[in-house]
């Protein structure tokens, strides 16, 4: 599995749930890389854990303003503030957007869980892997602003990096995709 696969998996994903969850089209950006050095934000983000023979990690991260938009979009009410029915929405639509990512890779990858998100809000924060990882980051355009979809998946370490690097094209030495 390339990063090419892995990013049309989040695009398709993520296309189905905001088209038919929040009636609302999303614009694809250019997808890249990351390398895994700290992430600065501001907003909301939130994160679920993926387990099996492969694990790793997911993101949803937006404005706050976006935020508001997304989960006015999602329960058919408008907020002009976050508040916990925000952060739940959030939470959701991270949880569909990687959950049906996850039913994707369980193709190629077998039985996979999914954890419970976790939703972060505030201003200057930064989030970090602790391991060196590399991220594939998917950008998308949606109610005038921008979100971003991030994904970092490696063999997990009771399986073995060399029994499951090949379902990945995966080299043993690079600790995510």
């Amino acid at each position: 599995m390339t990063h090419e696969q892995l990013t049309e998996m989040i695009r398709q994903a993520t296309r189905g749930v905001f088209g038919m969850m929040l009636g609302v089209e999303v614009a694809d950006h250019d997808a890249f890389i990351d390398e895994g050095g700290p992430v600065h934000k501001e907003g909301v983000v939130a994160l679920v854990g993926l387990a099996g023979n492969w694990a790793g990690s997911g993101t949803f991260s937006c404005s706050a303003n976006l935020a508001a938009k997304i989960s006015g979009q999602l329960l058919m009410q408008e907020f002009t503030a976050i508040d916990d029915e925000v952060l739940d929405a959030i939470g959701e639509v991270t949880n569909m957007v990687l959950g049906n990512v996850k039913t994707s890779l369980e193709e190629e990858l077998g039985p996979m869980g999914l954890s419970i998100p976790t939703v972060i809000y505030g201003r200057n924060f930064t989030t970090r892997s602790l391991t060196k990882s590399k991220w594939t980051v998917v950008p998308f355009d949606c109610l005038e602003e921008t979100f971003e979809v991030r994904l970092c998946l490696a063999p997990s370490p009771a399986v073995g990096c060399k029994t499951q690097a090949h379902l990945l094209n995966f080299a043993p030495q690079s600790p995510c995709i």
